[in-house]
Protein backbone atom coordinates (compact mmCIF):
# COMPACT_ATOMS: atom_id res chain seq x y z
CA UNK A 1 0.00 0.00 0.00
CA UNK A 2 1.86 3.15 -0.66
CA UNK A 3 2.04 6.15 1.55
CA UNK A 4 -0.78 8.23 1.72
CA UNK A 5 -0.86 11.60 0.21
CA UNK A 6 -1.74 14.92 2.14
CA UNK A 7 -4.88 16.98 1.55
CA UNK A 8 -4.31 18.83 -1.71
CA UNK A 9 -2.27 22.16 -0.67
CA UNK A 10 -4.01 25.45 -0.16
CA UNK A 11 -2.86 27.73 -2.13
CA UNK A 12 -3.19 30.60 0.29
CA UNK A 13 -1.20 28.63 2.60
CA UNK A 14 1.46 28.27 -0.17
CA UNK A 15 1.48 31.81 -0.54
CA UNK A 16 2.13 32.51 3.32
CA UNK A 17 4.68 29.27 3.93
CA UNK A 18 6.81 31.19 0.58
CA UNK A 19 6.79 34.45 2.58
CA UNK A 20 7.96 32.81 5.51
CA UNK A 21 10.53 31.78 3.49
CA UNK A 22 11.31 35.75 2.17
CA UNK A 23 10.02 34.85 -1.04
CA UNK A 24 7.53 37.81 -2.03
CA UNK A 25 4.70 36.42 -4.07
CA UNK A 26 1.80 37.71 -6.31
CA UNK A 27 -1.97 35.56 -5.59
CA UNK A 28 -4.44 35.04 -7.95
CA UNK A 29 -8.08 34.46 -7.29
CA UNK A 30 -10.91 33.74 -9.24
CA UNK A 31 -13.50 36.15 -8.36
CA UNK A 32 -16.74 35.81 -11.25
CA UNK A 33 -17.10 33.87 -14.02
CA UNK A 34 -19.58 33.49 -16.56
CA UNK A 35 -20.54 30.22 -19.07
CA UNK A 36 -18.45 27.29 -18.91
CA UNK A 37 -15.63 28.76 -16.84
CA UNK A 38 -13.07 25.92 -15.69
CA UNK A 39 -11.93 26.44 -12.27
CA UNK A 40 -14.84 28.42 -9.65
CA UNK A 41 -15.29 31.58 -8.13
CA UNK A 42 -12.56 31.31 -4.89
CA UNK A 43 -10.36 29.49 -6.81
CA UNK A 44 -6.72 30.69 -6.72
CA UNK A 45 -2.82 30.50 -8.25
CA UNK A 46 -0.06 31.53 -6.30
CA UNK A 47 3.29 32.47 -8.17
CA UNK A 48 6.40 33.81 -6.98
CA UNK A 49 9.33 36.30 -8.91
CA UNK A 50 11.12 32.87 -9.94
CA UNK A 51 7.68 31.75 -11.76
CA UNK A 52 6.96 29.23 -9.31
CA UNK A 53 3.59 28.15 -9.03
CA UNK A 54 0.52 25.98 -7.25
CA UNK A 55 -2.38 26.12 -7.72
CA UNK A 56 -5.00 26.99 -11.01
CA UNK A 57 -7.26 29.65 -11.97
CA UNK A 58 -8.60 28.04 -15.08
CA UNK A 59 -7.08 24.23 -15.05
CA UNK A 60 -4.44 25.44 -17.21
CA UNK A 61 -6.30 27.76 -20.08
CA UNK A 62 -5.07 31.14 -19.22
CA UNK A 63 -2.33 30.12 -16.41
CA UNK A 64 0.45 31.34 -18.62
CA UNK A 65 -0.74 34.95 -19.36
CA UNK A 66 -2.24 34.86 -15.46
CA UNK A 67 1.72 34.38 -14.27
CA UNK A 68 2.64 36.94 -17.08
CA UNK A 69 0.29 39.77 -15.42
CA UNK A 70 1.42 38.18 -11.67
CA UNK A 71 5.01 38.89 -12.44
CA UNK A 72 4.77 42.72 -13.62
CA UNK A 73 2.62 43.06 -10.34
CA UNK A 74 5.02 41.95 -8.38
CA UNK A 75 7.55 44.61 -9.48
CA UNK A 76 4.62 47.61 -9.74
CA UNK A 77 2.86 46.32 -6.61
CA UNK A 78 -0.81 47.29 -7.84
CA UNK A 79 -3.18 44.74 -7.53
CA UNK A 80 -5.15 44.56 -11.21
CA UNK A 81 -8.54 42.70 -12.24
CA UNK A 82 -7.76 40.45 -15.63
CA UNK A 83 -10.83 39.01 -17.67
CA UNK A 84 -10.45 36.17 -20.04
CA UNK A 85 -12.74 34.75 -22.35
CA UNK A 86 -13.27 33.39 -26.41
CA UNK A 87 -14.47 37.08 -27.19
CA UNK A 88 -10.52 38.30 -26.00
CA UNK A 89 -8.17 37.06 -28.66
CA UNK A 90 -5.18 37.55 -26.10
CA UNK A 91 -7.51 34.71 -23.93
CA UNK A 92 -8.12 32.52 -26.73
CA UNK A 93 -4.16 32.76 -27.72
CA UNK A 94 -3.69 31.48 -24.00
CA UNK A 95 -6.08 28.79 -24.17
CA UNK A 96 -9.18 29.51 -22.76
CA UNK A 97 -11.78 28.40 -26.44
CA UNK A 98 -14.46 26.30 -23.64
CA UNK A 99 -16.56 29.39 -24.10
CA UNK A 100 -16.12 30.50 -20.29
CA UNK A 101 -15.16 33.78 -18.84
CA UNK A 102 -13.29 34.37 -16.04
CA UNK A 103 -12.32 37.70 -14.52
CA UNK A 104 -9.15 37.38 -11.81
CA UNK A 105 -7.87 39.44 -9.41
CA UNK A 106 -4.14 39.40 -9.09
CA UNK A 107 -2.41 40.85 -6.06
CA UNK A 108 1.01 41.32 -4.21
CA UNK A 109 1.28 39.47 -1.24
CA UNK A 110 4.49 39.65 1.48
CA UNK A 111 7.55 41.67 0.29
CA UNK A 112 7.55 45.48 0.37
CA UNK A 113 4.91 45.99 -1.60
CA UNK A 114 2.31 43.12 -0.42
CA UNK A 115 3.14 43.56 3.69
CA UNK A 116 -0.69 44.56 4.32
CA UNK A 117 -1.95 41.51 2.72
CA UNK A 118 0.51 39.44 3.96
CA UNK A 119 -1.31 40.34 7.60
CA UNK A 120 -4.60 40.35 6.19
CA UNK A 121 -4.24 36.76 4.75
CA UNK A 122 -2.28 35.56 7.88
CA UNK A 123 -5.23 36.32 10.11
CA UNK A 124 -7.84 34.61 7.87
CA UNK A 125 -5.29 31.57 8.16
CA UNK A 126 -5.14 31.75 11.79
CA UNK A 127 -9.08 31.90 11.86
CA UNK A 128 -9.15 28.68 9.71
CA UNK A 129 -7.06 26.99 12.11
CA UNK A 130 -9.12 27.89 15.15
CA UNK A 131 -11.83 26.41 12.61
CA UNK A 132 -14.00 29.55 12.51
CA UNK A 133 -15.27 30.94 9.28
CA UNK A 134 -14.51 34.05 8.19
CA UNK A 135 -16.22 36.25 5.36
CA UNK A 136 -13.51 39.25 3.74
CA UNK A 137 -14.33 41.66 1.43
CA UNK A 138 -11.93 43.20 -1.17
CA UNK A 139 -12.48 45.89 -2.84
CA UNK A 140 -11.38 45.14 -6.77
CA UNK A 141 -10.64 49.06 -7.45
CA UNK A 142 -8.23 49.38 -4.61
CA UNK A 143 -7.51 45.94 -3.33
CA UNK A 144 -8.38 46.63 0.02
CA UNK A 145 -9.30 43.81 2.48
CA UNK A 146 -10.96 43.97 5.76
CA UNK A 147 -13.54 40.89 7.46
CA UNK A 148 -17.11 42.11 7.35
CA UNK A 149 -19.98 40.18 9.07
CA UNK A 150 -23.59 40.00 9.17
CA UNK A 151 -25.19 43.10 11.13
CA UNK A 152 -21.89 45.46 10.87
CA UNK A 153 -23.14 48.87 10.87
CA UNK A 154 -23.66 50.54 7.56
CA UNK A 155 -23.96 47.18 5.57
CA UNK A 156 -27.32 47.33 3.79
CA UNK A 157 -28.34 46.25 -0.10
CA UNK A 158 -26.68 43.94 -2.22
CA UNK A 159 -23.28 44.09 0.16
CA UNK A 160 -25.64 42.41 3.21
CA UNK A 161 -27.28 40.17 1.58
CA UNK A 162 -23.97 38.91 0.00
CA UNK A 163 -23.08 38.29 3.56
CA UNK A 164 -25.44 36.25 4.72
CA UNK A 165 -25.65 34.29 1.59
CA UNK A 166 -21.75 33.78 2.51
CA UNK A 167 -22.22 32.70 5.86
CA UNK A 168 -25.69 30.75 5.22
CA UNK A 169 -24.30 28.52 2.13
CA UNK A 170 -20.40 29.11 1.53
CA UNK A 171 -21.22 31.43 -1.29
CA UNK A 172 -18.65 34.05 -2.66
CA UNK A 173 -19.64 36.85 -5.38
CA UNK A 174 -19.31 40.28 -6.69
CA UNK A 175 -21.29 42.79 -5.56
CA UNK A 176 -21.78 46.62 -6.51
CA UNK A 177 -20.76 48.45 -3.22
CA UNK A 178 -21.18 52.30 -2.65
CA UNK A 179 -17.77 52.73 -4.38
CA UNK A 180 -17.28 50.07 -6.84
CA UNK A 181 -17.50 46.01 -7.22
CA UNK A 182 -16.62 44.43 -3.93
CA UNK A 183 -15.69 40.43 -4.22
CA UNK A 184 -17.28 38.95 -0.75
CA UNK A 185 -15.67 35.53 -0.18
CA UNK A 186 -16.29 33.11 2.69
CA UNK A 187 -13.00 31.52 4.06
CA UNK A 188 -13.91 27.64 5.56
CA UNK A 189 -11.87 25.66 8.05
CA UNK A 190 -10.17 22.90 6.60
CA UNK A 191 -12.40 20.04 5.47
CA UNK A 192 -11.73 16.56 8.04
CA UNK A 193 -12.61 12.84 7.66
CA UNK A 194 -13.09 10.72 10.51
CA UNK A 195 -12.88 7.08 9.66
CA UNK A 196 -13.82 4.81 12.68
CA UNK A 197 -12.15 1.66 11.92
CA UNK A 198 -8.72 0.59 9.95
CA UNK A 199 -10.51 -2.15 7.76
CA UNK A 200 -9.63 -3.04 4.42
CA UNK A 201 -11.90 0.08 2.63
CA UNK A 202 -10.26 2.31 4.78
CA UNK A 203 -6.81 1.71 3.29
CA UNK A 204 -8.27 2.84 -0.02
CA UNK A 205 -10.88 5.64 0.96
CA UNK A 206 -8.10 7.60 3.10
CA UNK A 207 -5.40 8.25 0.54
CA UNK A 208 -8.42 8.78 -2.13
CA UNK A 209 -10.43 11.41 0.53
CA UNK A 210 -6.99 12.84 1.07
CA UNK A 211 -6.40 13.58 -2.41
CA UNK A 212 -9.90 15.46 -2.57
CA UNK A 213 -8.53 17.67 -0.17
CA UNK A 214 -9.86 15.95 3.16
CA UNK A 215 -7.54 16.08 6.25
CA UNK A 216 -7.56 12.67 7.54
CA UNK A 217 -7.91 10.38 10.67
CA UNK A 218 -8.08 7.05 11.42
CA UNK A 219 -9.38 5.79 14.51
CA UNK A 220 -9.51 2.18 15.57
CA UNK A 221 -8.45 0.15 19.05
CA UNK A 222 -7.58 -2.82 17.60
CA UNK A 223 -3.82 -2.36 17.20
CA UNK A 224 -3.84 -5.32 15.09
CA UNK A 225 -5.89 -3.22 12.59
CA UNK A 226 -4.39 0.25 13.06
CA UNK A 227 -0.33 -0.36 11.89
CA UNK A 228 1.03 2.28 10.12
CA UNK A 229 2.52 -0.86 7.74
CA UNK A 230 -0.68 -0.83 6.66
CA UNK A 231 -1.58 3.03 6.47
CA UNK A 232 2.04 4.40 5.85
CA UNK A 233 1.59 8.17 6.43
CA UNK A 234 -1.64 8.14 7.86
CA UNK A 235 -3.01 10.04 10.64
CA UNK A 236 -3.63 6.72 13.09
CA UNK A 237 -4.52 6.61 16.63
CA UNK A 238 -5.22 3.35 18.11
CA UNK A 239 -7.78 4.23 20.79
CA UNK A 240 -11.40 4.32 21.76
CA UNK A 241 -14.18 6.51 19.93
CA UNK A 242 -14.66 7.71 23.52
CA UNK A 243 -11.03 8.34 24.24
CA UNK A 244 -10.41 10.32 20.77
CA UNK A 245 -13.42 12.18 19.43
CA UNK A 246 -14.37 14.56 22.61
CA UNK A 247 -11.53 16.66 22.20
CA UNK A 248 -11.10 16.40 18.41
CA UNK A 249 -13.93 19.05 17.51
CA UNK A 250 -16.68 17.53 15.42
CA UNK A 251 -17.82 20.13 13.65
CA UNK A 252 -19.85 21.20 10.03
CA UNK A 253 -17.05 20.49 8.02
CA UNK A 254 -16.24 17.08 9.36
CA UNK A 255 -17.17 13.91 7.96
CA UNK A 256 -17.37 10.36 9.89
CA UNK A 257 -16.98 6.50 8.40
CA UNK A 258 -17.98 3.87 10.78
CA UNK A 259 -16.55 0.71 9.06
CA UNK A 260 -15.58 -1.55 11.52
CA UNK A 261 -18.67 -3.53 11.94
CA UNK A 262 -18.47 -3.90 15.61
CA UNK A 263 -21.40 -2.27 17.76
CA UNK A 264 -18.89 -1.82 20.41
CA UNK A 265 -16.65 0.43 18.44
CA UNK A 266 -18.95 2.16 15.74
CA UNK A 267 -22.02 2.71 18.62
CA UNK A 268 -19.36 4.81 20.96
CA UNK A 269 -18.95 7.22 17.93
CA UNK A 270 -22.06 7.37 16.02
CA UNK A 271 -23.83 8.59 19.32
CA UNK A 272 -20.67 11.23 19.44
CA UNK A 273 -21.29 12.11 15.75
CA UNK A 274 -24.94 12.45 16.20
CA UNK A 275 -24.72 15.31 18.90
CA UNK A 276 -22.21 17.15 16.85
CA UNK A 277 -22.57 19.21 13.59
CA UNK A 278 -20.90 16.92 11.16
CA UNK A 279 -22.35 17.08 7.88
CA UNK A 280 -21.77 13.36 6.61
CA UNK A 281 -22.52 10.42 8.90
CA UNK A 282 -21.94 7.16 7.29
CA UNK A 283 -22.38 3.52 8.89
CA UNK A 284 -21.22 0.21 7.13
CA UNK A 285 -23.60 -2.64 7.49
CA UNK A 286 -26.82 -3.76 5.64
CA UNK A 287 -30.12 -3.00 6.09
CA UNK A 288 -30.63 -5.37 8.83
CA UNK A 289 -27.87 -4.52 10.08
CA UNK A 290 -28.54 -0.77 10.26
CA UNK A 291 -32.25 -1.11 11.68
CA UNK A 292 -30.74 -3.24 14.33
CA UNK A 293 -28.39 -0.11 14.73
CA UNK A 294 -30.89 2.46 14.79
CA UNK A 295 -32.95 -0.10 17.76
CA UNK A 296 -30.31 0.36 20.08
CA UNK A 297 -29.24 4.14 19.37
CA UNK A 298 -32.99 4.87 19.55
CA UNK A 299 -33.42 2.51 23.47
CA UNK A 300 -30.19 5.01 24.03
CA UNK A 301 -32.94 8.47 23.20
CA UNK A 302 -31.83 9.22 19.76
CA UNK A 303 -35.05 10.46 18.01
CA UNK A 304 -35.64 9.04 14.57
CA UNK A 305 -34.69 12.48 13.01
CA UNK A 306 -31.69 12.43 14.57
CA UNK A 307 -30.84 8.48 13.52
CA UNK A 308 -32.33 9.79 9.35
CA UNK A 309 -28.41 11.54 9.76
CA UNK A 310 -26.87 7.87 9.39
CA UNK A 311 -26.38 7.41 5.79
CA UNK A 312 -26.80 3.33 6.02
CA UNK A 313 -25.52 1.08 3.85
CA UNK A 314 -22.92 3.52 3.22
CA UNK A 315 -21.53 4.87 -0.01
CA UNK A 316 -23.66 5.61 -3.47
CA UNK A 317 -26.07 2.70 -4.89
CA UNK A 318 -23.56 1.83 -7.82
CA UNK A 319 -23.15 -1.76 -7.19
CA UNK A 320 -19.86 -1.34 -5.76
CA UNK A 321 -18.05 -4.67 -5.09
CA UNK A 322 -14.58 -5.14 -2.89
CA UNK A 323 -13.12 -2.68 -0.86
CA UNK A 324 -11.77 0.04 -3.28
CA UNK A 325 -15.02 -0.03 -5.35
CA UNK A 326 -16.85 0.61 -1.87
CA UNK A 327 -14.67 3.17 -0.96
CA UNK A 328 -15.32 5.41 -4.12
CA UNK A 329 -18.98 4.69 -4.11
CA UNK A 330 -18.68 6.58 0.16
CA UNK A 331 -16.04 9.16 -1.26
CA UNK A 332 -19.21 10.22 -3.70
CA UNK A 333 -21.92 9.89 -1.29
CA UNK A 334 -19.74 12.16 1.23
CA UNK A 335 -19.07 14.52 -1.74
CA UNK A 336 -22.46 14.84 -3.09
CA UNK A 337 -23.68 15.36 0.66
CA UNK A 338 -20.68 18.24 0.90
CA UNK A 339 -21.59 20.20 -2.35
CA UNK A 340 -25.60 19.77 -2.86
CA UNK A 341 -26.55 18.78 0.71
CA UNK A 342 -28.05 15.29 -1.25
Amino acid sequence: MAAMKEPQSDPLETALNWCAEGRAVALATVVRTWGSAPQPVGSRLVVDAEENFEGSVSGGCVEGAVITEALDILQTGKPRLLTFGVSDDTAFDAGLACGGTIAIFVEPVGGTQGRVNLEFFAAIAAERAARRPVIATTALDSGTHRFVRPGDAGEQGALASALEKALAGGVSEVVEGPDGDIFVEVHHPALRLVIVGAVHIAQHLAPSAAAAGFAVTIIDPRQAFATPARFPGARLFTKWPDEMLPDYGLDARTAMTLLTHDPKIDDVALKLALESDCFYIGALGSRRTHAARCERLAEAGFSEQRLERIHAPIGLPIGARGPAEIAISILAQLILVLRLGA
